[in-house]
């Protein structure tokens, strides 16, 4: 695996941070996609609905202008991530309960399946990929775990 590269002269120490942690978590995804695809070949599902599936294990039903919110895309790209994943069978609309004459997606058990499938596939690739490491570095991914989880949560909190 390749070092970053070093900070340019006179860039500030957090936008260099910024900069590493950007490229380390797209490089991240990417390499996990593209191993996942060339290990379990039925892996399939887009991003955008792997997180959709995530939205709705964690609260379902959702409205499909709450998921577009949350997820910051536009209505009309949710709405049709979620007609093509009724199509499929990982999530179904019904009338909402709050409010009968609108409509919530909830996740189905067919969803529900997939998206665990999914999140263990991901993790005996990363299992592997961490026993490659030594324990330094293991350790090291371990220790940022909790400050990486604050920030996840700054960045949900920012709009």
């Amino acid at each position: 695996m390749s070092e970053p590269p070093p900070p340019e002269p006179g860039t500030p120490a957090r936008a260099t941070d910024a900069r590493l942690l950007t490229e380390t978590v797209t490089r991240l995804r990417r390499s996990l996609r593209a191993s996942i695809r060339t290990e379990y070949p039925w892996e399939t599902l887009p991003m955008a609905q792997v997180e959709l599936l995530q939205v709705l294990a964690e609260r379902s039903p959702v409205r499909i202008g709450d998921l577009a919110a949350r997820q910051r895309l536009a209505t009309s790209t949710v709405s049709g991530l979620v007609g093509q994943m009724i199509s499929a069978g990982l999530v179904a609309r019904a009338v909402d309960p709050a409010d009968r004459r609108a409509s919530a997606v909830t996740l189905t058990d067919a969803g529900r399946d997939q998206l665990a499938a999914w999140a263990r596939a991901h993790e005996r690739r990363l299992n592997t990929a961490l026993e490659g490491l030594d324990e330094t570095d293991r350790t090291a991914i371990r220790d940022a775990l909790p400050a990486l989880v604050r920030l996840t949560d700054q960045l949900d909190g920012l709009v």
